[in-house]
């Protein structure tokens, strides 16, 4: 059966990470698999990766693997009892000192907040479940007003939604991590706490080009310099449980349609994140919202969507990603999408290969063409292709397995890694016999190919035939 346009990925852990589980999720419809590098240890990844690919082998069908980095984590220190109970109103202090909180302090061991920290900004501890109102800063001290009446403990994540802190987005950890992910082979790096450019920049050193690069866009300062990130991102995801967090959670609907808009311009894949089908962590259905909220996501069109606790620990991994699959295709399948990707048109790029691409949208239009064929070397070509959003299957060819893995983030393309084509008919063979391979293309259907002449030179997409499947 084909396979949605809309793609899905799955984080692994604890409830999936068996060959069965992840074979069957592959099977229902996910397409990158992620690994969270906040849990578990080297070793643990190295035995997925390896399931994975050994999927892979047997599917005959590349598959990508994302590797998440944790990134920095602030967290408030230790308290003398399990919990301080706080009441709206109260007046209470954060500083560096590592005595153990009470009902009238906390320790924050992070002497970074405080060089940022101003009077008359919120900090939010808990997920945003307790907020904070600063009243004054001293060295190495805060003194604040309780907003919400409830209870702090240990270890409990810290967020400042205004302040830029000093820090890098890559950690120890993360530098560890990474050289481990990479040397295993990940096709995409996840990178968290996204303040601006730079942390993006930073990693593009690191990684060297040995895996796409995805921003998780969580942090309001992010959204601020929105172009800058995604002009160095390979791909970018909108971490909608930070956002909501760090700003109103009216506002974060509006953000998704934003980046969403904003990463399709740009031809980069959007990613949207956290919990879409939460309550399918403890039962076999969703709500009916949450349906709605895949159903936008697609709607809006994303490139993906991603299922987090429900495939990673939840009682009904592989349930949820069939339920995710069943949406994505219902949305697929209606007029109004449909009609909605018909009526957006992008503005293009004065370049050959959008040139090209623009002509193979219209043509296969103008001759209701069954597919859309790319020959990529890189993958650049694939990507102005799902850009456009045609109606029509984009078939992927590469000779590269790399870009044939990375290509399964990217919207509606069937990705396949094929010999590189020796001359023109050569490559409209091999075309053909894939278009139809796939049951994409029957006898008598056209497909539009395109390619770059020579053949393996990337980014040099120049040439567009239209034929006639034997």
């Amino acid at each position: 059966m084909k396979r949605a346009r809309t793609k899905t990925v799955a984080t692994l852990g604890p409830a999936s990470q068996s060959p069965e589980v992840i074979a069957a999720l592959f099977d229902a419809g996910v397409d990158v698999f992620r690994m969270n590098f906040s849990h578990g240890t080297h070793e643990d990844h190295r035995r997925v990766y390896d399931v994975i690919r050994t999927v892979e082998r047997g599917k005959k069908r590349p598959i990508a693997v994302l590797a998440d980095l944790q990134g920095p984590k602030l967290r408030l220190g230790k308290f003398t009892a399990d919990n301080i109970a706080l009441t709206q109103g109260d007046n209470y202090r954060f500083d560096l000192d590592k005595t153990k909180g009470d009902n009238t302090r906390a320790p924050l061991p992070h002497p970074e907040i405080f060089k940022v920290l101003k009077k008359g900004e919120l900090l939010l501890i808990d997920d945003g479940r307790m907020r904070f109102e600063i009243t004054s800063v001293g060295d190495g001290f805060a003194e604040v007003k309780v907003l919400t009446t409830g209870k702090l403990s240990a270890n409990k994540g810290v967020n400042l939604p205004g302040a830029r802190l000093p820090i890098s987005a890559i950690t120890d950890k993360d530098m560890r991590d990474l050289s481990f992910a990479l040397s295993l082979g990940v096709d995409w790096v996840a990178l968290s706490f996204v303040q601006g450019p730079e942390d993006v920049a930073e990693l593009r050193k690191l990684v060297r080009g040995k895996a796409g690069i995805v921003s998780k866009l969580e942090k309001p300062l992010a959204i601020s310099r929105l172009t800058e990130i995604l002009e160095l991102s390979d791909a970018v995801m909108v971490a909608r449980g930070d956002l909501g967090v760090e700003m109103p959670p009216e506002d974060v609907p509006i953000l998704q349609k934003q980046i969403i808009r904003a990463g399709r311009a740009m031809g980069k894949p959007v990613i949207v994140a956290t919990q879409m089908l939460e309550s399918m962590i403890s039962n076999p259905a969703p709500t009916r919202a949450e349906a709605s909220d895949v159903a936008t996501a697609v709607y809006d069109g994303a490139d993906a969507v991603m299922l987090s606790g429900e495939s990673a620990m939840g009682a009904y991994p592989v349930e949820a990603a069939k339920m995710m699959d069943r949406i994505i295709r219902r949305v697929e399948r209606a007029d109004s999408y449909r009609r909605l990707l018909a009526a957006e048109r992008l503005e293009r790029e004065n370049t050959t290969p959008d040139a090209i691409m623009a002509a193979a949208h219209l043509a296969a239009d103008t001759i209701r063409a069954a597919a859309i064929v790319t020959y990529t070397s890189s993958g650049s070509t694939a990507y102005r292709a799902a850009r456009e959003r045609p109606i029509q299957r984009i078939i992927g060819l590469t000779p590269n397995r790399s870009t044939a893995r990375r290509l399964t983030l990217v919207w509606g393309v069937t990705a396949i890694e094929i010999e590189d084509a020796q001359n023109i008919d050569d490559m409209i063979d091999k075309a053909k016999a894939q278009a139809q391979k796939e049951g994409i293309a029957k006898t008598r259907d056209r497909i539009v190919v395109t390619a770059g002449i020579p053949f393996g030179t990337p980014g040099k997409t120049n040439l567009m035939r239209i034929a006639r499947v034997d």
